[in-house]
């Protein structure tokens, strides 16, 4: 452990929400993230669209919530002195519609992330009703005791673009936050293993490793017009290897720690962030070191 620090205790929360109950949604969430920060929970995450469910289709607009509105105002009150993130569907005052992930720490909205990346293919047609993000940015958040962490957030599909853990590797964080809604889908190399499930633990095993960074996945669960949702929430270390979880099919809390000694052992054993040729990229892509 770092002088100086505590470990950051971690709660990741595997649910069901009810398909476009947002009341039914926000009491849930603000009842399981209220006895998580009064039990010594730092961070409880929570996955995508969790006041919502997915497949909202027609109902997304009846959903949406708004960050000056009484939702957010309950989960910031439910939060108290905690931090949590917490999936839902954000409306603009141009009444655009965002698949959102908003972080919330000591009494307000610390950082929000509309996820970029929607997939319309297969199963998937959020594009039909959601407008994309258009960027990751990370932020600063203050945990266990005061000492900060740099924090960015991918949600579901953004982690299926390497750009995307890439920016924010390049922007300084330490931890990755990875809400997802994921349905299972296909035959894994594993006895019994989903096919998707492989491809998370294979993207999020590569993404902490090369960048050095914490990745905390949440993932939903139930079945939901027609799909099941497979779960496996884990927390992997900054050397790639898994530290908690993967949680089963069913809901329940994955609790882990987060320390920052672990941090500085894995970036000094592997200088992979130090020793990124950023200006190769910046060269052949065309672009000036300002950009």
């Amino acid at each position: 452990m770092v002088a100086g620090t505590r470990p950051v205790r971690l709660g990741l929360v595997q649910h069901q929400p009810v398909l476009g109950d947002l009341q039914a949604n926000l009491e849930w969430c603000c009842e399981k993230i209220s006895a998580e920060v009064a039990a010594g929970t730092d961070l409880v995450v929570l996955p995508e669209l969790s006041l919502t469910g997915y497949f909202l289709k027609d109902l997304t607009p009846e959903t949406a919530v708004r960050l000056d509105g009484p939702e957010l105002a309950k989960l910031i009150e439910a939060t108290g002195r905690g931090a949590a993130l917490v999936g839902l569907i954000l409306e603009s005052d141009q009444f655009n519609f965002y698949n959102a992930a908003v972080l919330i720490s000591d009494g307000s909205v610390r950082h929000v992330h509309r996820k970029v990346y929607l997939p319309t293919y297969g199963i998937f047609d959020e594009q039909r009703h959601l407008a994309p993000g258009d960027q990751f940015l990370a932020t600063d958040l203050p945990l266990a005791g005061g000492a900060s962490w740099r924090v960015g957030i991918l949600v579901c599909e953004d982690l299926w673009h390497p750009s995307s853990a890439y920016l924010l590797s390049r922007a300084g964080v330490d931890l990755l936050l990875c809400p997802s809604a994921s349905p299972g889908r296909g035959v894994g190399s594993g006895e019994g293993e989903l096919g998707s499930a492989g491809s998370y633990g294979a993207m999020l095993r590569t993404y902490a490793e090369l960048f050095t960074v914490f990745a905390a996945y949440c993932n939903r669960v139930g079945f939901e017009d027609g799909f099941h949702f497979w779960g496996g929430s884990r927390l992997l270390g900054p050397d790639g290897l898994i530290l908690a979880g993967p949680l089963d099919d069913s809901p329940g809390v994955l609790h882990a720690e987060l320390d920052r000694g672990h941090l500085r052992r894995a970036r000094i054993a592997f200088p992979l962030l130090r020793d990124e040729r950023i200006d190769v990229v910046q060269r052949q892509l065309g672009l000036s070191s300002d950009d």
